[in-house]
């Protein structure tokens, strides 16, 4: 199964090379700040490339290269997350030629510097993304904690790289006036998060509020909106369903209007701080994720002092998933062909968009 992370990579593969190995054209080029594409009445929902697990795969099985732009535009989607295929100011202009053409607002995921000698790298990205017409940037800087590590350090040292590759990456964010959106990824809690950005004081540097993400670590969802409201600038947007299983809970993305979160509050809770804020859906057709919560490795990266998770809100979490049973079967695709997967995803993103449409003003 191929998995979110990898969806991610797969979108931007190409400008990653092209992140490495500039053009000459964006060597040589004068700096340009480049605008954002001017889109035309409200902004519609958009969409990001993991709501489209099932048609990336179907793509591999057949040889056909998936085509975001057209793939979505024939949804009636408003825009993209993706990457433009290079640096090359020619490509580039066609790129944003094609969203243009649509009225489709563009997100892009550039490479941030590890360190310094990958700066100009990245700034070369930079450069060529917000000429083909991003409106923000979008970063998943961490994977999902409670799996990835066994003990505190590993995970301290992570969330330290990631403190050190935004501070390299805002100056060049600060110079193209572009914002950074980060997203809760299953990796650091709201508070957590929020601290870290509060310190930052950058208006570059925001973050992309995922919905779900933070269920899996014990926050309810209108919590971690008001957490991170003051700081979004971007939303990952879907609903959410939980049910219990033997070592803790099962957490999926369910059609909207079907799961436990309250869409219409968190989209006006994010519409008071940006009338224009980009919504782009992002519902994952898959298995549904493991939330082990009564294993010791789930709380392995958890500490009072560093980073705390609180008895209380493990309780109160409990208590949404006991009092809150899926009301239909959570969506599995296990044992489905990619035709199969690809068909079952199509149908769960088309609810989706027809609830935003009649219910979101979306």
């Amino acid at each position: 199964m191929i998995s979110r992370r990898q969806i991610l990579a797969m979108a931007g593969a190409a400008s990653a090379w092209s992140a490495i190995r500039p053009s000459a054209g964006a060597q040589n080029a004068a700096p340009s700040v480049g605008t954002p594409i001017a889109i035309k009445g409200p902004v519609r929902m958009g969409a990001s490339p993991a709501a489209f697990m099932g048609a990336f795969m179907g793509s591999r099985t057949t040889g056909k290269s998936f085509d975001m732009i057209e793939h979505c535009h024939g949804l009636g989607l408003g825009g993209i997350q993706w990457n433009p295929p290079s640096t090359d100011p020619k490509e580039i202009k066609e790129f944003r030629q094609r969203l243009e053409n649509y009225n489709m607002h563009l997100v892009c995921d550039p490479n941030l510097p590890k360190q310094k000698s990958d700066v100009d790298a990245f700034e070369a990205q930079v450069k060529a993304y917000r000429e083909a017409g991003a409106a923000v940037f979008h970063a998943a800087l961490t994977g999902r904690r409670y799996e990835d590590f066994d003990n505190l350090e590993p995970f301290k040292e992570m969330f330290e790289g990631i403190k050190k590759s935004v501070e390299l990456a805002e100056p060049v964010l600060r110079k193209y006036r572009i914002k950074l959106a980060i997203e809760n990824h299953k990796g650091y809690r709201s508070a957590e998060q929020a601290a870290w950005l509060k310190g930052l004081g950058s208006e570059w540097i925001g973050v992309c509020l995922d919905f779900g993400n933070n269920i899996s670590l014990c926050e309810d969802p209108m919590d971690t909106t008001r957490t991170l409201a003051p700081f979004t600038c971007y939303a990952h947007i879907k609903d959410m369903a939980v049910e219990e299983y033997e070592d803790g809970f099962l957490l999926s993305e369910v059609p909207f209007g079907e799961g436990i979160l309250d869409l219409k509050a968190i989209v006006g809770m994010l519409r008071e701080r940006d009338p224009n804020m980009i919504f782009n859906l992002e519902t994952i057709t898959r298995d549904p994720l493991k939330i082990p919560v009564f294993t010791a490795k789930y709380w392995a990266t958890f500490d009072d002092s560093y980073s705390p998770l609180p008895g209380r809100d493990l309780a109160r979490t409990l208590l949404l998933v006991r009092n809150n049973p899926p009301k239909a079967p959570l969506p599995r695709v296990a044992g489905m062909s990619p035709e199969q997967h690809m068909e079952y995803e199509d149908g769960m993103n088309r609810k989706c968009i027809a609830y935003a449409r009649e219910y979101l003003d979306l």
